[in-house]
Formats: C-alpha cells, sequence, structure tokens
C-alpha cells in the first residue's frame, strides 16, 4: 500500500479548493473521501449524519484514536487570485445566490487527514489500536458534530475513542502551531430576528411602520451590549451581520432581517447577553409601534471549546518535536517557539462536542499555514487575534485566505500521524 505523497496532497487540496460545498451538501468531497479510505482498506460508512465519511481501520489491540476534519466551505466569493480560485456558486438555506470558497481552510484538514490516514495505514509496524478518521459536515453552522452524534455515530463504528485530535488551520507562519490547553474557543450563538412593519408607498411615511428605520435602530442599540452590560473583566462579542429589507427605493417594505452573532466564554455572560439581545430587539419594536411582535429564532449554536489540559501537555511536545526536526527544512518565524499558546479566542468550534458527549479528552491545535517572510517583524507572541495580523495576511473568512499549499499540506499530515502514533502504542 503506497501512501499519498506530497504532490499527491497538493493535487487533492487543489482540486478541493475549486470545488467547496456549503454545509449538508458536502457530497462530492464525502464521495472523493470514501473512495481514498476503502481504498487503503478502512472500514468505511457514509452518510453519518447526512454527508459524513467515517472510516475506521483496525490494527490489533490498543486505544482508539480519532482525528477529525471539517469538509464545508463558504457562502463567499473568492478574491484571492490563485489559479486554483473556486468560481463555483450555490444558494444557501436562506435562497441568497452567492459564490462559494474555503475560506476557512476545511480543504486544508480534509487533505491533511487523507494523507495521515494512508501514512498510518501503510505503516501498521508503527502503531497498534484503531484508528477512526472522521470527516465532518457543517461545521460552520455549529451541527455537524451534533448531528452525526444525533445519527448514532459511536454505535456505527463500534464504539467511543479514548481521545480525540483535530486541527485547524490559521494565518500563522508555516512551522509554528498553537495549543491553548484549557479553555480555548468562544461559545457563538446565530440568531435571525425579524421585525414586523407595515408596507407602504415612500411617499406617505406617515401610513406605515418602517421596518427599516427599526432595524437600523436596534442595530445601533445592540452595539451598547458589550460596551454597557459586559464587565471590563468579561468578554463577549455582538456582530450583525446581515441586514435585509425592501426591494426599491420609493417602497416601504413590510418587514425586516436581522443576522445577529454572539460570542461568549462564560455561560452567565452568554445568558446575559442574549437575554440584552432580546429585550433591545422588542422595546424597539415597541417604540416603533410595530403591529406584531418581533421574531426572534436560533439559527446556530456552538458550546464553548475546551482542551483537556493533561492530553495536551502530552500533545504538544509530539508537536515541538515534530516540528523542531522540521525547522531546518522549513523556515520558522524570527524565533518563534514551534509550539506557542496564544489567548482563548472569540472564534468557535463544535470539535469539542465529538469528545465531550463520551467524556473523552480533546485536543485541537491550530496549524499555520502563511509564508514567515510575511511575519518578519510581527510580535505574534502577543497578537491579540484575527484582527491583529501583518499586513497582506488575510483572517479566516476572508475572500483573500490563501494558506499556502506547501509544505503546510505535509507538515499538517505528519503532525496528525505522530500525534496518533503517540496514543496507538
Amino acid at each position: 500500500m503506497t501512501a499519498l505523497t506530497t504532490s499527491d496532497l497538493t493535487e487533492i487540496y487543489t482540486d478541493l479548493h475549486r470545488h467547496p460545498e456549503l454545509a449538508y451538501a458536502e457530497h462530492r468531497t464525502a464521495g472523493i473521501v470514501a473512495e481514498r479510505l476503502r481504498g487503503w482498506g478502512f472500514d468505511v460508512h457514509e452518510g453519518v449524519g447526512g454527508t459524513g465519511v467515517v472510516g475506521v481501520l483496525g490494527n490489533g489491540e490498543g486505544p482508539r484514536v480519532l482525528l477529525r476534519a471539517d469538509m464545508d466551505g463558504l457562502p463567499v466569493t473568492e478574491a484571492t487570485g490563485l489559479p486554483y480560485a473556486s468560481t463555483d456558486t450555490a444558494t444557501t438555506p436562506d435562497g441568497v445566490e452567492s459564490g462559494t470558497m474555503h475560506a476557512c481552510g476545511h480543504d486544508v484538514h480534509v487533505t491533511c487527514l487523507l494523507g495521515a490516514a494512508s501514512r498510518l495505514a501503510a505503516a501498521p509496524e508503527t502503531w497498534s489500536g484503531t484508528l477512526i478518521a472522521l470527516f465532518q459536515p457543517a461545521e460552520e453552522v455549529g451541527s455537524g458534530a451534533r448531528t452525526m452524534l444525533a445519527d448514532g455515530l459511536y454505535d456505527r463504528i463500534g464504539g467511543a475513542p479514548d481521545v480525540v485530535l483535530g486541527q485547524h488551520v490559521m494565518p500563522l507562519p508555516v512551522g509554528v502551531v498553537n495549543l491553548t490547553a484549557g479553555p480555548a474557543m468562544a461559545a457563538a450563538d446565530s440568531l435571525r430576528v425579524t421585525l414586523h412593519g407595515r408596507g407602504g408607498h415612500g411617499s406617505s411615511p406617515e401610513a406605515t411602520v418602517d421596518p427599516v428605520v427599526m432595524a437600523a435602530a436596534t442595530v445601533m442599540r445592540l452595539q451598547g451590549v458589550v460596551a454597557r452590560e459586559v464587565g471590563a473583566n468579561e468578554g463577549a462579542v455582538v456582530t450583525v451581520g446581515a441586514l435585509r429589507s425592501g426591494t426599491q427605493a420609493n417602497i416601504i417594505p413590510a418587514s425586516a432581517e436581522l443576522l445577529v452573532n454572539v460570542r461568549t466564554f462564560d455561560a452567565s455572560v452568554r445568558e446575559r447577553v442574549l437575554g440584552a439581545i432580546r429585550r433591545i430587539v422588542e422595546a424597539e419594536s415597541a417604540a416603533s409601534g410595530a403591529p406584531a411582535a418581533p421574531e426572534i429564532e436560533s439559527i446556530a449554536s456552538f458550546s464553548a471549546m475546551a482542551n483537556d489540559p493533561e492530553a495536551s501537555e502530552r500533545t504538544r511536545a509530539v508537536l515541538a518535536r515534530v516540528l523542531e526536526e522540521q525547522r531546518g527544512t522549513i523556515e520558522s518565524a524570527g524565533g518563534v517557539p514551534a509550539v506557542i499558546s496564544l489567548p482563548p479566542a472569540a472564534g468557535s468550534e463544535d470539535v469539542g462536542e465529538l469528545a465531550t458527549a463520551v467524556g473523552v479528552p480533546l485536543v485541537y491545535w491550530n496549524l499555520g499555514g502563511w509564508d514567515p517572510q510575511a511575519f518578519a517583524g510581527f510580535d505574534l507572541a502577543h497578537a491579540s487575534g484575527m484582527g491583529d495580523l501583518p499586513a497582506g495576511v488575510a483572517p479566516n473568512h476572508s475572500p483573500f485566505f490563501a494558506p499556502v499549499p506547501e509544505p503546510t499540506l505535509e507538515l499538517g499530515a505528519e503532525l496528525l500521524v505522530e500525534a496518533a502514533v503517540d496514543r496507538l502504542r
């Protein structure tokens, strides 16, 4: 059995990048994954949680180790100008036609896990136990892991793992990994708010209840939640990512829709912020004389993600060893340690549910995927997050998000292999 080479990884990655698929529509990606896994001797389970794929490879007695990659792309029109840039389009569940893009690196994740799976299958003498390669749908909407679990994931594959491992490519230099033990990523809630007005002619606003004005007042008022209701020693973010209303300049519409995103680290702060949003939406609606109460619908929800401290320190040593061995061929970022530990990120992930559902440790790290030269002179150790990056380095979800395929893919596959083998002994 032959493992995937560096050129194989690049070929798979560029193909996946050209053809991103939105949450629960990852049919092409899932088919590629299933075919590859089956060719390497994995017992393949398809359609788990809709489009999820799980490959199970037994190799004697030993632990059960789960490696996870997410598969879905985003409704973002790519602007990287890369020769393999996506030109695909799709219709979102809200009925919006959009370009699609792997603007969060899930194509990197799938490729690296395929690389790791092929190498572990080709070298059974290096490990013992059961390898579970899980390719998850719908991470971007926060429900993919939950849906796979609800679809009997662990019953279907013969039992739960002893540990869940995974990685996410980020705007960090190649050769640098971030691993934050303990609380590592925020809880997230996405809401759809529908404000009801009374439509009419633009020349006679007095005969209407204008939902656009109502929505504008609500957006501005929501910006005061974090500024005035969350303490300086607490963390929260409230973002209005979309405001949709109307079709023409001289028509006052009958309703307006807001899409609101909330990030918190503490359960009590989460409850307080969500309560404040509801209070403000209802109050602005009442103040405008709305003919009907507003509707507030939860459309996505992520739990806060925490890495197991003890398991993280064990894996940290493995990652550091691999990265230090590679630094002779991979230029590092100005003396930055191979494995850093940044403060908890306001971004969110649902990978933790695969571990917490069965009470096993989670270790999830950030893989650097950018040319180290882009970080020359940048104080990476004190960076505050994706809003604090060198010029020209795009954050996740940007239309300019563009990891360098090599050596990112090769290194990402090797890190997964070594982290798994450390457990499969």
